[in-house]
């Protein structure tokens, strides 16, 4: 299967070059393993291989009462980036990221980022993986490895970039720097020794379930 078309849905024509260049996933007709990828999940990072999310240690389950993205951002440690780089995170996350969640109308003095608010956090030129209530969006995490990843099961630094560049949106610094900035840490976090960024590596990184994986390993399992 070439991914370009099934029997009712064109993807890409010729006359326009980029859709045949950045070609969406497209899951065989007589494969119903992951139904309605377009539908958003609220609290499963559900894709093609993992359509049940997270399992391990039953992750999905002991965090059925979170979004996605507040099981992304509810954990909090350096996980050993170091002093540097985690003041620099703190500063432009906390900074930047603080005021759009706060319960009311005043900032909050300590630039807390209030979890329950996060949704309010989503900004542009990013690949749609979250909604904009936080949910997990099947179909775009996948297109991120069919349109800038040759359909392969990992990223390198070039794909990143090629991400960044293709889901850009115009006039929004805002939206590129995070986006650079997002991507930059999970490089780091990841770290591949051969360069290569592993999709269900990523796919962990957007529920939060890798956090506490690799903090377990970084303190010798305490």
């Amino acid at each position: 299967m070439d991914g370009q078309t099934t029997p009712d849905v064109v993807t890409s024509i010729p006359e326009v070059p980029v859709t045949q260049k950045r070609v969406p996933f497209v899951a065989p007709a007589d494969d119903d393993r992951l139904p309605h990828m377009g539908v958003a999940r609220a609290n499963v990072a559900a894709t093609y291989q993992k359509p049940e999310g997270t399992t391990e240690d039953i992750w999905a389950e002991r965090h059925k009462d979170q979004t996605v993205l507040q099981q992304h951002c509810d954990f909090f440690d350096s996980l050993g980036f170091g002093i540097i780089l985690s003041w620099v995170a703190m500063l432009v996350i906390h900074i930047n990221f603080s005021y759009p969640t706060v319960p009311g109308y005043l900032p909050d003095p300590f630039f807390r980022v209030f979890i329950n608010n996060i949704h309010k956090d989503i900004h542009g030129s990013d690949t749609g993986t979250y909604d904009s209530a936080g949910r997990f969006v099947p179909q775009n995490f996948e297109d991120i490895f069919a349109k800038y990843a040759n359909g392969r099961d990992y990223m390198t630094a070039w794909d990143l970039w090629n991400v960044m560049k293709g889901q850009r949106d115009i006039a929004d610094p805002i939206g590129w720097g995070a986006a650079f900035f997002e991507w930059l840490a999970t490089y780091l976090f990841l770290w591949p020794a051969d360069g290569r960024m592993m999709k269900e590596d990523i796919r962990r990184i957007y529920d939060g379930s890798i956090f506490h994986t690799v903090a377990d390993r970084r303190s010798g399992g305490k």
